[in-house]
């Protein structure tokens, strides 16, 4: 298979996208390790292999050496680490201390700089990757989670200076997702109305799906993407419509 002999490392793996992502990996052959601070509720597997679950707060700088040199150990290397873990609640900015805002730019931002750099010598030994998981939130404004669109907006312009700095020996790259069905979209999009109302208004007509993230994280891990460094895949079904073409008055089929 494509990551026969590969050991693949996903942050916040247990669920969602990141679970979508590790079942890709495993699909292609890689051993799979997931770290979280809490275990999945039921085992990660595909194609008759399951992930390895090791508890970890990325936030913790020494637990996060301890874990990558605890991985490395066990398994004799280390080739690709996917920075996933992440996330917000909704906050507009004026509702909450500099300091909570903080916290969502330190899981978003700065818990994966802990990781890379923890991982660099290993993926260095191994010629690896690292793959950062972005947003779009990153690249439009944000209302509601702006410090985790000012994060995201670090993280891909991170990504590209590792890139640089780790060349040739570690390649870099993002993921800028747009938004993802998963088992939680009902509590960011309520019902199957409301999810298939917001799949609508991307051009593609739907939300992703897991597999579909997994599939483009396994690529740019591979030999396949042998050439590709510092860049961002956008995986968001096309973007969004802009507003205007339907504000617009003018004949829309002509």
């Amino acid at each position: 298979m494509e990551l026969d002999g590969r050991v693949v490392v996903v942050t916040g793996g247990t669920r969602g996208v990141g679970a979508g992502i590790a079942r890709s990996f495993l699909e292609a052959g890689a051993e799979v390790v997931l770290c979280a601070r809490r275990p999945p509720e039921e085992p990660v597997s595909a194609a008759g292999r399951k992930a390895v679950y090791r508890e970890v707060d990325l936030r913790n700088g020494a637990a996060v050496r301890e874990f990558t040199d605890a991985v490395a150990a066990d398994f004799g290397r280390l080739d690709c680490l996917v920075n996933n873990a992440g996330g917000t609640p909704y906050r507009l900015l004026a509702a909450g201390e500099a300091e909570r805002h903080a916290r969502v730019l330190e899981l978003n931002l700065l818990a994966p700089m802990t990781a890379s750099l923890a991982a660099f010598p290993y993926l260095r030994a191994a010629r690896g990757s690292v793959l950062m998981v972005g947003s779009v939130s990153g690249t439009r404004p944000s209302p509601g989670t702006a410090a985790y669109g000012a994060a995201k907006a670090g993280l891909e312009n991170l990504a590209r200076s590792m890139a640089v700095e780790w060349a040739p020996e570690v390649r870099v790259n993002t993921l800028v997702l747009g938004m993802v069905r998963t088992e939680l979209a009902h509590l960011h999009y309520g019902d199957e109305t409301g999810i298939a109302a917001v799949g609508a208004t991307v051009p593609l007509g739907r939300l992703a799906e897991p597999a579909e993230v997994g599939a483009a994280a396994v690529f740019l891990a591979s030999d396949r993407a042998g050439y590709v460094s510092g860049a961002s895949l956008l995986v968001h079904g096309g973007g969004e419509r802009p507003a205007f073409l339907d504000a617009a008055t003018v004949n829309k089929e002509s």
